[in-house]
C-alpha cells in the first residue's frame, strides 16, 4: 500500500507536513500499535510508522525502518526512503530507491523520479516517469508533465493541465485558465464586428457543449481562486469587473489583495474610488505600492496631484518609475507641465518615449509644436502615431494642414477617425462634404456627432436639412408637425451650447408656429454672444408686441456689426419720429451691409436727411 502516496509534495515545497495534532491519545495509540507490529516483524507496520515518524522530522527513526520495509519489497517503503534520502541531500540514492518503487508501480515515486531527472537536465528520461505517473492518476505527476510538455510548447500540455485540476490542483487549474484565456483573445471578433455583437451571457450547465474558451476559464479561475490562488483571484476579478459584476469582482480582488497580491491591491482601489471611496481606494493603493506595484504609485501620484500636493504626488511617480512602470515617468512630465517646467517636462517625455510609452511621444510633440519646433515635433507625432496612438494621428493631420498638405493630413485625420477620434471624424466630415460626397461626409459627421461633437452635430442637421422638402406653413389650429431628424440634431447641437445650431432650432420652432420655443432659444443664443439670436428675438418680440425690448436686442445684434438689425432700429426710429436716431442707425445699416441691406438704408438716410433739412 502507498501509505506516502502523496508524499511527493515534499520535493516541491522542501519541508515536512506536520500531523495535526501530536499529543491526540487516538493518534499515539495508534502509532504505539504500528511500533509493536513493526517489532514482531511485520513490514506494513514497518512501512506505516516509517512514514509516520518521516513526516514528524525524525529521520534517524524513520530510516531504519524504512529500510527494513523495503528490503522486504514495499514500495510505499522505497518510495519514503527516496524522500527521506533526498530530505538529506543524497539525490543519487534517492532517486535509485524511487526507480524501485516505481518500477513496482508507485505513480508517486514516478513522479518524483521524473522531477529529479528534469532537474539534471535529462527531459527524455524526466517526460517517460512523468507520463508513467500521470497515466496512473496521479495528480502531481499529470501537473508536472504539463509544465514540462509546455515548457516544449507541446500542444499536448493542456491535457494533462486538465487531468490535474479535475483532481484539484489548484495551480493546474490557473495555467488551464490563463490558456484559455489566450485562446480567447486569439479567437475574439475584430473591433467591427464587436461593435454590433450581442453581449455574451453567462451559460448554464446545459450549455456546456456550446461554452466559449472564455467561459471555461472563467470557470478554472473560479475553482483555482476558490482554493486560494491568489492570482487566479485577480483574474476572476478582472472578469467580473469587466461584466459589470463590481461587487463580487470586489470579493475576489479583496481575497486576492489579502493574500499578498499587488495587482489585486491596485485593482481594488480603482474599483473604491470609482464607487466615490477615495479614502479607502489611497489605503489599497498605498499596500500595493509598497509591495512594489508601479501603477498604485501612479494613481496615488495622481490622488495627491489632484490635491495640489505636487512634491508628494512626484515621489510616487518616481516610485512608479523606479517599479520599471514607464508611465511614472510620463505623469512625471505632466506634472512638470503643469507648473510650467518645460525643461523638466521635455527630459521625461523624451525618457518615457523612448522607452516606448506612445502618449509621451505625442506629448513631447506637442511640446516641442509649441515652443516653435515644427520639424523636431513631426517625427515624435509619426512614432506615437504608428504606435496606435490617435491624438498624435489627429495632431499629424493638423500639422499637414497647417502646410497646406491637405492630401495628407486628410489620411491622418482619417486614421484617427477610424479609431473613434471625434474631432477626426468632423474633419474628414468636413472634407467630404466640400468635396461633394454627401454619403461619406453623412457617415462621418454621424460619428463625429455620436461622439458628442456640437459641430459636428449642427453640420449633420444642415446636411440632412438641406435635403428635406420645404415645410408648409402651419395651418391654425392644426396640431403641430413632428420635429424632423435634422432639427433633432441642431438640439443636440443647441444643448451643447452651439449657438447658431440654437438659433436655427428657433427658427424651425418659430415655422411650426411654436413661439414659446422659438422664443426660448433665441435668447439662449443671444445671451452667449449670437448677433443672429439677438435680431430674431427682436422680430419674435416686435411681432409680438414688445417693441422696446425688441429695440434692446436690435441694439445689441447691430453693435455686434448685425447690419439687419441696425436697419430695423433705423426704421424703429423713423416711426417714431426720432429722425436724428434713425439716420445714425441707416447710416451703420449702410455701413454693415449686406449689399440689399445698404441699398434700403441708403434710401432711408437719404430721406431722413431731406426731412431733416426741410
Amino acid at each position: 500500500m502507498d501509505v506516502m502516496g502523496d508524499k511527493a509534495t515534499l520535493l516541491e515545497t522542501g519541508r515536512f507536513v506536520q500531523p495535526a495534532d501530536r499529543e491526540d491519545p487516538g493518534a499515539a495509540a495508534e502509532e504505539m500499535r504500528h511500533r509493536l507490529a513493526a517489532e514482531a516483524g511485520d513490514v506494513d507496520a514497518m512501512s506505516v510508522l516509517g512514514s509516520l515518524l518521516l513526516r514528524r522530522g525524525d529521520l534517524d527513526g524513520a530510516e531504519s525502518l524504512l529500510r527494513a520495509a523495503t528490503a522486504e519489497g514495499d514500495r510505499a517503503a522505497a518510495n519514503n526512503l527516496g524522500v527521506l534520502l533526498h530530505q538529506r541531500g543524497y539525490a543519487d540514492e534517492a532517486a535509485g530507491w524511487w526507480r524501485v518503487a516505481a518500477v513496482a508501480g508507485s505513480a508517486a515515486a514516478a513522479h518524483a523520479l521524473g522531477r529529479h531527472h528534469r532537474e539534471r537536465g535529462d527531459e527524455p528520461a524526466a517526460e517517460y516517469w512523468l507520463r508513467q505517473s500521470a497515466e496512473q492518476g496521479h495528480t502531481l505527476g499529470a501537473y508536472a508533465l504539463a509544465d514540462l510538455l509546455e515548457h516544449r510548447g507541446d500542444v499536448g500540455a493542456e491535457r494533462w493541465l486538465r487531468a490535474a485540476a479535475e483532481r484539484g490542483h489548484r495551480e493546474a487549474a490557473y495555467r488551464l485558465a490563463r490558456a484559455l484565456d489566450r485562446r480567447a483573445g486569439a479567437e475574439r471578433p475584430d473591433r467591427a464586428e464587436r461593435a454590433t455583437a450581442a453581449p455574451r451571457r453567462r451559460p448554464d450547465r446545459a450549455d456546456d457543449a456550446a461554452r466559449t474558451p472564455a467561459d471555461e476559464a472563467e470557470q478554472w479561475y473560479r475553482q483555482a481562486a476558490a482554493r486560494g490562488h491568489r492570482r487566479a483571484a485577480l483574474h476572476l476579478g478582472a472578469i467580473l469587473e469587466r461584466r459589470g459584476e463590481l461587487k463580487e469582482a470586489g470579493r475576489w480582488y479583496l481575497n486576492s489583495a489579502k493574500d499578498g497580491e499587488a495587482r489585486a491591491a491596485c485593482a481594488l482601489g480603482f474599483l473604491l474610488r470609482d464607487a466615490g471611496d477615495e479614502e479607502s481606494a489611497a489605503v489599497w493603493w498605498l499596500k500595493a505600492a509598497q509591495d512594489g506595484d508601479g501603477n498604485a504609485a501612479n494613481a496615488l501620484g495622481a490622488l495627491h496631484a489632484e490635491r495640489g500636493e505636487t512634491q508628494t504626488a512626484e515621489r510616487w511617480y518616481r516610485a512608479a518609475m523606479d517599479a520599471g512602470d514607464v508611465n511614472g515617468a510620463y505623469n512625471l512630465g505632466l506634472l512638470c507641465a503643469e507648473q510650467g517646467r518645460t525643461a523638466h517636462a521635455d527630459q521625461w517625455y523624451r525618457r518615457a518615449a523612448y522607452a516606448g510609452h506612445r502618449e509621451a511621444a505625442n506629448a513631447l510633440a506637442v511640446l516641442l509644436l509649441q515652443g516653435g519646433d515644427a520639424a523636431g515635433a513631426e517625427p515624435w507625432f509619426s512614432k506615437a502615431a504608428e504606435a496606435g496612438s490617435v491624438d498624435a494621428a489627429f495632431n499629424l493631420g493638423i500639422l499637414y494642414a497647417s502646410r497646406g498638405d491637405e492630401a495628407a493630413a486628410l489620411r491622418w485625420y482619417e486614421r484617427a477617425a477610424a479609431d473613434g477620434h471625434t474631432d477626426a471624424a468632423l474633419q474628414v466630415g468636413t472634407a467630404r462634404l466640400r468635396e461633394g460626397d454627401e454619403q461619406e461626409a453623412e457617415r462621418h459627421l454621424r460619428c463625429a456627432a455620436g461622439g458628442g461633437s456640437a459641430e459636428a452635430a449642427y453640420r449633420l442637421g444642415t446636411l440632412l436639412d438641406a435635403r428635406r422638402p420645404p415645410a408648409e406653413a402651419p395651418v391654425l389650429g392644426e396640431p403641430a408637425a413632428e420635429k424632423t431628424e435634422c432639427e433633432e440634431w441642431y438640439e443636440r447641437a443647441a444643448e451643447m451650447g452651439h449657438r447658431r445650431a440654437q438659433v436655427r432650432v428657433g427658427m424651425l420652432a418659430s415655422a411650426r408656429g411654436d413661439v414659446v420655443e422659438a422664443a426660448r432659444w433665441y435668447r439662449k443664443a443671444a445671451e452667449a454672444g449670437s448677433r443672429n439670436g439677438a435680431f430674431n428675438l427682436g422680430l419674435l418680440l416686435a411681432r409680438e408686441g414688445s417693441e422696446p425690448e425688441a429695440a434692446l436686442w436690435w441694439t445689441r445684434a447691430a453693435d455686434a456689426g448685425h447690419g439687419r438689425a441696425a436697419l430695423r432700429l433705423a426704421l424703429l426710429y423713423a416711426r417714431r419720429g426720432q429722425l436724428a436716431q434713425g439716420q445714425r442707425w441707416a447710416s451703420r445699416a449702410v455701413d454693415l451691409g449686406p449689399a440689399e441691406v445698404a441699398e434700403r438704408a441708403g434710401r432711408l438716410r437719404e430721406a431722413l436727411r431731406q426731412e431733416l433739412t426741410a
